[in-house]
């Protein structure tokens, strides 16, 4: 019995005798799992009273690779309406961030982004 997706050819040998070769079909690649996706967290800023306007914008420059408009801009409006939203990254990487806004004196909170 032939199997209609093999390929079959005739090749010659060394002895000059033909044989015939059986190709199997190309097997698809294996697929992968997805990675799975880190649920998303919130970073936050909050106003406070003791910062200065100058050192909230050259820290979010500094950590957050922001340029001066978009500084202020966060800053103005954690400023104006007490809280403003920096970034959403996951879990780990937003601790990293308010650890590192800590040490700056700021105050920034995380929260699942539902």
């Amino acid at each position: 019995m032939s199997d209609p997706n093999n390929t079959a050819m005739t090749v010659e040998t060394d002895g000059g005798a033909a044989k015939t070769v059986v190709a199997a079909p190309p097997r698809p690649a294996p697929t992968r799992p997805r990675p799975r996706q880190l649920p998303p967290y919130k970073v936050l800023l909050h106003n406070d009273d003791v910062n200065t306007i100058e050192h909230v914008v050259l820290t979010l420059m500094k950590l957050l690779a922001l340029p001066l408009e978009g500084a202020v801009e966060k800053t103005i409006e954690a400023h104006n309406h007490g809280i403003a939203l920096l970034l959403v990254t996951h879990k780990e990487r937003a601790e990293l961030y308010q650890e590192q806004f800590a040490t700056f004196k700021l105050t920034v909170t995380i929260e699942p982004d539902a």
